[in-house]
């Protein structure tokens, strides 16, 4: 069935505002789940901030002008109770006043403008550091994933990178692709949003000023499950970013207790979604899952982390995304409960 453009256009922005009603809700009851731009701590977001304001700062003045114009105009010439009915005087012509509702709207333009493209050479033409982090960020429908090329490391979701210090800066470069269609990388506490676009390669920094957790998601309708395609930046010390690399790069132990549960996985077609070390399972279709369980959430997003959600997104991914691509396995309840068991153990 095919949905006409303003239907597609209310569905869309429906989806829009649901997802930041959510948001909302969610940031009342953790403040580290906060998306407004007007509390950055990174460096891009700090100068997108200070434009914003001057952006705001213009526009109320101007809104405060025009409206005082049209109130004293309704004061001061509204029609009297000994109205005579005659047409007032005409006006037809003030230079003067011409000259200014010309001239000063080109002038607010021109400061707009050129403070806009101050900021966007600051932000797109900022030098790259020979201690910056590397990562390429692929778009998905509807997940994100991470490769940080020099490390060696692929996860999904879940962005971690280091915050920089007084004597060393550690920004963190990524460069944005897109696997399918049209996304837009957004986390708004750390930077500006920037669109993930098919066969184009955009490129977006980031550096936290602080440790904590960064929530975003793609601000770019995707298709159907888009209010869904979210993700979370990890920032750490410089101290335990590396602990976290070295925990992503460990090689897991095969445990002979879950071994059965490899054995589902390795036979079922999961080996061709994913990838997963030191088993044939090599996909690229879905998400990593070599250190499955150090992430915080399953699906983009779409519930918490636990083997108890994780066998519940296995047997029915669609009730938690509806439209998600991962199909359900039609596990028996057995082979499901083994293949919990197996991939609860990466960690």
């Amino acid at each position: 069935m095919k949905h006409t453009a303003r239907a597609h256009s209310i569905f869309c922005a429906a989806t829009f505002l649901l997802s930041l009603l959510g948001v909302s809700a969610a940031a009342a009851n953790d403040p580290s789940l906060q998306t407004s731009i007007f509390s950055p701590e990174s460096a891009p977001a700090d100068s997108i901030k200070h434009l914003s304001f001057l952006v705001l700062g213009i526009s109320g003045a101007i809104f405060a002008v025009v409206t005082g114009m049209i109130l004293y105009a309704t004061v001061r010439f509204r029609q009297r109770v000994n109205d005579d009915g005659k047409e007032p005087a005409q006006i037809y012509g003030s230079n003067p006043v011409e000259a200014a509702w010309t001239i000063v709207p080109i002038l607010i333009v021109v400061v707009l403008a050129l403070s806009a493209a101050r900021v966007i050479q600051q932000i797109q033409n900022a030098p790259k550091p020979e201690s910056a982090l590397d990562v390429v960020v692929t778009g998905h429908q509807w997940w994100w994933e991470f490769n940080y090329p020099k490390l060696g490391i692929v996860t999904a979701n879940e962005l971690h990178v280091p915050v920089s210090g007084l004597q060393k800066r550690l920004p963190t470069f990524l460069q944005l692709r897109s696997a399918d269609v049209a996304h837009s990388f957004w986390v708004p506490r750390l930077a500006g949003k920037t669109d993930v676009i098919p066969n184009r390669h955009n490129q977006l920094w980031i550096e936290p000023q602080r440790t904590g957790l960064f929530v975003g998601q793609c601000a770019e309708y995707c298709g159907t499950q888009h209010a869904k395609m979210l993700l979370r930046v990890y920032a750490h010390t410089p101290e335990d970013f590396e602990r976290w690399v070295g925990e992503q790069k460990a090689v897991q132990a095969e445990d002979p207790q879950v071994a059965a549960g490899r054995m589902v996985f390795e036979r079922t077609a999961c080996i061709n979604c994913h990838t997963l070390d030191n088993t044939i399972a090599d996909g690229r279709f879905g998400p990593n899952l070599s250190h499955l369980m150090s992430r915080e959430t399953l699906g983009a997003g779409a519930l918490s982390n636990s083997p108890t959600n994780l066998r519940a997104w296995i047997k029915n991914p669609a009730q938690f995304k509806p439209g998600v691509r991962m199909p359900a396995m039609n596990l028996s309840d057995s082979d499901l409960d083994q293949l919990v068991a197996f991939l609860a153990t990466l960690k």
